[in-house]
């Protein structure tokens, strides 16, 4: 029996946040695939509507070239910096949960400094009820104080890092570990 020696591949890394959106998102990419290819890591890019045109609408082709590639990841490298407000890119959020929940570790980045509830506190009125609950003002509703720096929920799934280059080593540590 004629055994060929398996190749062995470096490990994918989809790259999720809303990067692709930067008006310097090529040079960003670039940078970043340079960054994993130094460390034996593989970047898988996000789809961004500029791949290969079909009769499907531009939003579903992206979604699933995104999908894909995620599924096809051993890791994921997210910029979960708030975007447009006090949260992370509510696509990158997605990207995120759906690797926790296909097994598929991931390290962040960007994440501000402080607890959620300190960034929201700044920014909006919020007051201490009478049994010691963090509330906006206007409205009563809660706000997360667990202290950790984003919703428990991203906060107590993934790894976080406080920059691409450092999320990378970390996601080449942890799939070391894994090994």
């Amino acid at each position: 029996m004629d055994e060929t020696p398996e190749t062995p591949t470096c490990p994918r890394i989809y790259l999720a946040g809303p990067d692709v959106f930067r008006p310097d998102a090529r040079d960003h990419f670039v940078r970043l695939a340079a960054a994993c290819e130094a460390l034996g890591l593989m970047a898988l890019l996000p789809a961004d509507g500029n791949e290969d045109q079909s009769s499907e609408a531009p939003e579903k082709q992206i979604y699933e070239a995104n999908m894909q590639r995620l599924r096809g990841a051993d890791g994921v490298v997210a910029n979960l910096a708030s975007f447009r407000g006090l949260e992370p890119d509510s696509g990158t959020v997605f990207e995120v949960g759906a690797a926790v929940a296909l097994q598929i570790p991931v390290v962040a980045y960007g994440v501000p400094a402080g607890s959620y509830a300190d960034r929201a506190r700044s920014a909006l009125q919020c007051a201490h009820d009478a049994g010691g609950v963090l509330r906006e003002s206007g409205s009563g509703i809660a706000v997360e104080d667990f202290g950790q720096p984003l919703n428990l929920m991203l906060a107590c799934s993934i790894h976080i890092e406080l920059t691409p280059e450092a999320a990378l080593r970390k996601m080449a540590a942890v799939l070391a570990s894994l090994r």
